[in-house]
């Protein structure tokens, strides 16, 4: 099962990163000013995962790829690792649709 981590930056605003069952950093949040932001990011990302339509696919400047997964009203709540193929971005997609909605949360900033 996967689990939402949230940690600190070195800045002090809070982050979180769902981790697939095995470990792996599967999505990886912007930086929120406060824990209750961060988690109702958490809680968006639960929300919105399984709705395919939500998932923006794109390209890097270098030929990467990855993702990015949008709130209902557009907002960015999370943005993937680089992959080397389009369909190991699908792969990542859906290990999100996967773990996120029952994933637990670890707060390493307690």
């Amino acid at each position: 099962m996967g689990k939402f981590v949230i940690k600190t930056r070195a800045n002090g605003e809070y982050q979180f990163n769902l981790l697939a069952g095995n470990g792996q950093n599967i999505l990886a949040s912007e930086g929120y000013s406060s824990k209750a932001s961060c988690l109702n990011g958490i809680e968006s990302v639960k929300k919105n995962s399984p709705d395919d339509s939500r998932y923006e696919r794109k390209t890097s400047s270098n030929g990467k790829f990855f993702f990015n997964l949008k709130a209902g009203n557009g907002q960015v709540i999370g943005t993937s690792e680089m992959y080397e193929s389009e369909s190991s971005r699908e792969n990542g997609i859906e290990s999100v649709k996967k773990n996120a909605p029952n994933a637990t949360i670890e707060d390493t900033t307690v």
